[in-house]
């Protein structure tokens, strides 16, 4: 029998900024395999915010949203003696990333009319600020997940 392993692409630092946060936020916003597209979207949303908060770099503002954006706690579906229960957990490190990421593209992609990369600056702008849909969307998670914090103890 031969051995099943999985294998990865590794994420390379974007070559911009050197950032494997950056890289991983450009995979997740491309669409049909156009990196490029998805690159200088990014790049121009980071010019936008250059303008509009002179005093920080770019990418630590956008390091600063998704820190911002990310949920410390969740809720699950757990069924218990026939019934659902909404029942609250800690969320690891690597999927608040990846919810925060989703949040911000969410966002973008709801509003309509103008192009991404303002769109995306405005997002992550607001979000700096502690303001936007994806932080509403994170707090909204946490009021959640503290409205069910008495069925807690059904955690696994």
């Amino acid at each position: 029998m031969g051995r099943i392993t999985a294998s990865r692409t590794q994420i390379v630092a974007d070559p911009k900024y050197g950032s494997m946060l950056a890289s991983k936020f450009i995979n997740c916003l491309m669409w049909d395999g156009k990196k490029s597209v998805a690159q200088r979207v990014f790049y121009d949303a980071l010019e936008e915010i250059a303008k509009k908060i002179p005093d920080v770099s770019p990418i630590e503002v956008f390091e600063q949203a998704v820190e911002n954006v990310k949920p410390q706690i969740e809720v699950r579906s757990k069924r218990v003696g026939g019934a659902s229960y909404q029942v609250p957990m800690q969320v690891n490190r690597q999927r608040q990333q990846s919810l925060a990421i989703r949040w911000i593209l969410i966002a973008i992609r709801d509003k309509k009319g103008r192009p991404t990369a303002l769109k995306l600056a405005d997002e992550i702008a607001a979000a700096y600020n502690r303001e936007g849909a994806a932080v509403t969307k994170r707090e909204n998670t946490h009021k959640m997940a503290d409205a069910n914090k008495a069925f807690a103890h059904f955690a696994w």
